[in-house]
């Protein structure tokens, strides 16, 4: 998945939401920038920006408005599953140490992990 789709995935949820003028100022200066990668924020079909008149929405109908707050949800009992975290029950995007969506075995972060959600050191 590239930046374009999780910017996508952001407008998207903004604009579900009260920040709907947020959406819109991410939305232009995605344009303004060129920021490409994401079927909502592109041409059809092509490696273009944004087409005038193009509804990244109605081409992206099977994602709902609240389909990046679905993927957060689900991030933490996944993890859970592979490296448990210290206070069993709290779920936060916000935690540290082993509380945090990126621990790791040994409570630090592997630079293999943050290379593969797309951070770099």
């Amino acid at each position: 998945a590239g930046l374009g789709q999780l910017y996508y995935l952001i407008a998207r949820f903004l604009q579900s939401g009260p920040c709907k003028k947020s959406a819109q100022v991410l939305v232009e200066e995605l344009e303004e920038h060129q920021v490409r990668g994401s079927r909502g924020l592109s041409c059809p079909g092509t490696a273009q920006p944004r087409c005038p008149g193009w509804d990244g929405v109605a081409v992206n109908a099977h994602i709902p408005p609240d389909y990046l707050l679905r993927i957060c949800e689900r991030l933490g009992p996944l993890l859970d599953k592979e490296i448990p975290q210290s206070v069993l029950g709290v779920q936060t995007l916000l935690g540290v140490g082993r509380q945090s969506l990126l621990r790791a075995a040994k409570g630090k972060i592997s630079n293999a992990r943050m290379a593969a959600f797309g951070f770099d050191e």
